[in-house]
């Protein structure tokens, strides 16, 4: 018996030597984020100045007087804003990379400190209650005299003292892995976020770099050139708005949809996307879409049969760098490109094929709508209006002279 209390003693006594230990790991060990070297912020800041005066020369460049040279040094501009913003994306992946391998070192060195005093913890409990329920004859016969005996009794009151703290700050390391591991789960969840932004930003400077060169292509860096084409794509979506206008206005419709052995009847005012912005612009599908509409009909008739306005609506590249809301001659839907060329309206239809047609409403030199011709010669035409509700294959003659067509294109593959 005398034996065994000392072996409890001394268990006692070494436990709370480990335990003093290892609070201090715990004491060690900081649970808040660390904080960024001073380099780093200078860093981070200095991106964050350029980001915001760059952001308000692209604003300054796109209020001026539209020329080529202006547009060139707006998309550089917006090429450059682009790759800082890349820049500081990474800036912030990398802090948080940093923090999260910090984050993550110190969660383990909290489990092993936890499991450790957890398991002193137990024995200590075990030991402290076995003596705790000795007699205190039995104690005192396994004291030295009345002195070790009052001592020992003092001890015992001193660990089991002691014990309770310990419980206490056991407790509080416990809720100190967890806040650690909240932090580093919303770290995570951040990085995850940002390169999903990353990559957003390196697809919009591809295509921000890929316009400059488009722009380049088409205007053959002459600034009457870019004049003339700007002066178009200016004056057919203003036909495309005053067109609308005539007709009453551009209101959405239901129901408009129709495919068949053709191919799809498409509506530029349906609601499944009429109310949608034309490539981010300020005009929209039911109003101005009614060549992307009647192009969209013709991916369906050649078998493509899942293309909707919305689908070569949402491909920036098949609009004209130098008026986003200008659809281009050459486009792409479905992996499959397309031209249009001009050709006799008869031609085209006596070859079995159908005809995307201009037409001019209100006289005018400029065509203000567009609509596919499907079949018919000499003046009796089957079409499918993209404006009119429910305007498939009507007669052409029904809405619109012969005297108003003004264009008329064969759509190549």
């Amino acid at each position: 018996m005398v034996m065994l209390h000392k072996k409890l003693f001394f268990i006692l006594f070494a436990s709370i030597l480990f335990v003093t230990s290892t609070a201090f790991v715990f004491a060690q060990t900081p649970t808040e984020t660390p904080t960024p070297t001073p380099d780093d912020s200078q860093q981070a800041s200095d991106l964050q100045k350029q980001i915001s005066e760059l952001e308000a020369k692209v604003s300054e460049l796109q209020s001026q007087k539209q020329t080529l040279s202006s547009q060139i040094g707006a998309m550089d501009n917006q090429i450059q804003l682009t790759e800082y913003r890349i820049d500081a994306t990474n800036q912030q992946i990398t802090d948080l990379t940093l923090d999260i391998d910090s984050a993550t070192k110190r969660m383990d060195n909290l489990e092993d400190s936890l499991h450790d005093v957890t398991k002193t913890l137990l024995n200590r409990i075990v030991a402290t209650y076995q003596i705790g329920g000795a007699e205190p004859m039995q104690i005192l016969l396994a004291s030295n005299g009345i002195d070790d005996f009052v001592s020992r009794v003092n001890y015992l009151r001193i660990v089991q003292a002691h014990d309770k703290k310990l419980l206490y700050e056991t407790q509080q390391a416990r809720n100190d892995y967890a806040n650690q591991k909240v932090i580093f789960e919303d770290k995570k969840a951040r990085i995850e976020a940002l390169q999903t932004q990353l990559e957003e930003y390196s697809k919009e400077l591809d295509t921000q770099k890929a316009d400059k060169q488009r722009l380049l292509a088409e205007t053959q860096g002459s600034e009457a050139t870019y004049q003339r084409l700007l002066s178009e794509a200016r004056a057919q979506l203003a036909g495309f708005s005053r067109f609308a206008v005539l007709q009453g206005g551009a209101s959405l419709l239901g129901n408009q949809t129709a495919c068949d052995d053709w191919g799809c009847y498409y509506n530029q005012r349906d609601s499944q996307w009429g109310g949608n912005s034309l490539n981010g612009t300020q005009y929209s599908l039911a109003s101005d879409g009614c060549l992307v509409t009647s192009m969209a009909m013709i991916y369906t008739h050649y078998g493509h049969r899942n293309v909707t306005p919305q689908t070569i609506n949402s491909i920036s590249s098949n609009f004209a760098s130098y008026y986003p809301a200008y659809l281009k001659f050459a486009i792409s839907a479905d992996g499959a490109s397309s031209q249009r060329t001009y050709a006799a309206l008869d031609s085209i239809l006596a070859s079995g094929h159908p005809a995307v047609v201009g037409i001019s409403y209100d006289g005018g030199p400029v065509s203000d709508h567009f609509l596919v011709i499907v079949s018919g010669s000499s003046g009796n035409y089957t079409m499918k209006d993209p404006f009119t509700p429910n305007g498939n294959n009507i007669p052409f003659t029904s809405k619109y002279p012969i005297s108003s067509i003004n264009d008329v294109y064969k759509v190549v593959f």
